[in-house]
C-alpha cells in the first residue's frame, strides 16, 4: 500500500497542483478596490456595528502581534497547520507573557476541507492558549474565506462560546488609529481576500476544496504553502494590495490570505536586490557576496520581481501565514514604535523567534511627525 502510495504521490502531485493552482484567487481589481473601500470606511463611520471596527492605538505602549492563515485542521494528511502548531503553541506563550494584544487575522480554522466538530476536537491546545488573550481582552478575531462559517453559520456564537468560554464579536477588518500630534494614521487590518471572486463567499471554491481539494492532499500529503506557490497569482495579489493603499493617505495596509510575507510593500527577493544595491553603493564586499550567493535560492523559490521595486511606497505588509511545510511560522509585530516581520521556527526542536525585518513606525511614513 505506501509503494502504490508513494507512486501515486509521483504522478499526481503535479497535476493536482495545476489544478489547484487553476482554481486558486484570482481577483479583479476593481472589485477588490471597491470592496476594501467599503471595509474601511464601515470600519470609520460605524465601528463596531457593521463588519469592521477602529480602536485607538499608541504604539509606544501598546504591543500587537497578528498572525494569520493557521488552517487549523483534524491533524490529517490535508492538516497544513500540524508540522506548524509547536511553533505557534510557543509564540502564543512568549506574546501573552509579554502582554502583546493578538490580531488574528482570518483563515484561521480550515473549515472547508473540514467541519466544526473535528477542527474543536483536534485544536484544543492552540484554542486555550488564544483564550488567555480573551481573558485579558487581548484578542481580535478577524474572518477569511476559509472560515466564513463565522459570519455565515447561525449558531456560530454557540460554538464559540464552546471554544473560548463566552460570545465573541467577530470582524472582517479593524483599524487602529495611530494619534500624531497633528494628524493620524490608520493600520487597516483585514484578511484580503476581499473582492476575490473565487474565495469571497464562492460556493464553487468551497465545494472544489471540501470536496476534490481536500480529500487529494490528504490521500498525497501535500502542503502547498512553499514560497514557490501559486507565483503569478501571489504577485496579482500583492499589486493589487499595494495600489489600494497607494491612493489611501495616511494608511499602513496589513493582510494575510497568500502565504508570502510582504514588509514595506516588498517581497524577500526584492529586499534582497534592495540591499544589495546599498551594499555595491557602500561597497561592502563582504555584504555583496553573502547577498548574492542567496539570490540563487532565493529565485528557486519565487522568481518574480516588481521592476519598481526601488521605489515602492512602503504602506503595504503581509504577515505570511502560520502553515508553511517545515513547520515555520510568520507574522507581524508592532512593538515599542516599530513594525516588524517575525518569523518562529524550530531550532534544536524548541520554537524560536527571529526578527526577519525591522522599521520604526516613524520613520517609515515621512509625514509622521
Amino acid at each position: 500500500m505506501n509503494f502504490i502510495k508513494r507512486v501515486l504521490k509521483h504522478l499526481l502531485t503535479k497535476p493536482v497542483l495545476y489544478i489547484v493552482d487553476r482554481f486558486a484567487a484570482a481577483p479583479k481589481r476593481d472589485n477588490v478596490f471597491a470592496s476594501l473601500s467599503k471595509l474601511y470606511e464601515q470600519s470609520l463611520d460605524q465601528p463596531g456595528k457593521k463588519s469592521g471596527s477602529m480602536f485607538s492605538f499608541d504604539p509606544m505602549k501598546q504591543s500587537v502581534i497578528i498572525f494569520s492563515d493557521q488552517h487549523k485542521g483534524a491533524r490529517n494528511g490535508s492538516d497544513d497547520f500540524r508540522l506548524a502548531e509547536g511553533n505557534y503553541l510557543g509564540a502564543l506563550e512568549h506574546y501573552n507573557n509579554n502582554n502583546f494584544y493578538f490580531v488574528n487575522l482570518g483563515d484561521s480554522e480550515e473549515l472547508w476541507e473540514n467541519n466544526i466538530f473535528s477542527v474543536m476536537k483536534h485544536n484544543k491546545a492552540t484554542f486555550e492558549k488564544e483564550k488567555l488573550f480573551i481573558d485579558r481582552n487581548a484578542y481580535c478575531k478577524i474572518i477569511g474565506n476559509h472560515d466564513l462559517f463565522w459570519k455565515n453559520d447561525p449558531f456560530a456564537q454557540q460554538y464559540i462560546k464552546n471554544i473560548y468560554g463566552r460570545e465573541l464579536k467577530i470582524f472582517e477588518g479593524i483599524v487602529l488609529r495611530v494619534q500624531l500630534k497633528t494628524k493620524y494614521v490608520d493600520v487597516f487590518c483585514t484578511h484580503g481576500h476581499q473582492g476575490d471572486a473565487q474565495s469571497d463567499g464562492n460556493a464553487f471554491s468551497k465545494w472544489f476544496v471540501s470536496y476534490i481539494w481536500g480529500p487529494l492532499q490528504a490521500f498525497l500529503e501535500i502542503n502547498t504553502n512553499s514560497p514557490s506557490g501559486n507565483n503569478q497569482l501571489k504577485t496579482l495579489h500583492n499589486q493589487m494590495m499595494y495600489d489600494w493603499v497607494y491612493e489611501q493617505p495616511y494608511c499602513l495596509l496589513i493582510t494575510g490570505h497568500t502565504h508570502q510575507p510582504v514588509f514595506e510593500s516588498l517581497t524577500h527577493l526584492e529586499r534582497l536586490y534592495l540591499k544589495l544595491e546599498q551594499a555595491r553603493e557602500n561597497k561592502d564586499q563582504q555584504t555583496i557576496d553573502r547577498i548574492a550567493a542567496e539570490i540563487p535560492r532565493r529565485r528557486r523559490e519565487y522568481n518574480f520581481v516588481n521592476n519598481a521595486f526601488k521605489n515602492m511606497n512602503p504602506s503595504y505588509f503581509n504577515t505570511g501565514c502560520c502553515c508553511y511545510d517545515d513547520g515555520t511560522i510568520t507574522g507581524i509585530e508592532l512593538d515599542k514604535g516599530f513594525i516588524r516581520l517575525v518569523k518562529w521556527s524550530y531550532r534544536n526542536s524548541i520554537p524560536t523567534r527571529i526578527v526577519a525585518e525591522e522599521k520604526s513606525l516613524y520613520e517609515l511614513l515621512p509625514f509622521m511627525e
